[in-house]
């Protein structure tokens, strides 16, 4: 798994390339509350174009994004989601609180 992000106009979008399962989901967790605490940003943007395959403990790397960017009173969107991850994130009710494709505003 290869995470790489990039921080502008208060948005960090985070990319994820690979495969985020149980293997990689604490190393993950890890860099992502690593870069929002760094940055503090209003917005983080998750993309997934590069996945290639997520098990369920993506679940619990988007739910950390969420919770930490609810602390900070931001918002939190996933762009770019696959079938498959969608199917593993909507099994879990995550597009309750985290909004699926919602493309970043332009500035």
């Amino acid at each position: 798994m290869i995470i790489r992000s990039t921080f502008e106009d208060g948005r960090l979008t985070i990319f994820f390339e690979g495969e985020l399962d149980h293997h990689a989901a604490r190393d993950a967790i890890r860099q992502i509350e690593e870069r929002i605490d760094a940055t503090c940003p209003r917005e983080t943007v998750l993309d997934f174009k590069r996945l290639t395959f997520m098990d369920s403990s993506g679940i619990a790397v988007v739910v950390k994004a969420y919770k930490r960017m609810n602390q900070l009173g931001g918002k939190l969107n996933a762009i770019n989601l696959g079938p498959q991850p969608r199917r593993v994130l909507r099994a879990a009710g995550v597009e309750r609180f985290v909004r699926f494709n919602a493309m970043p505003k332009e500035v």
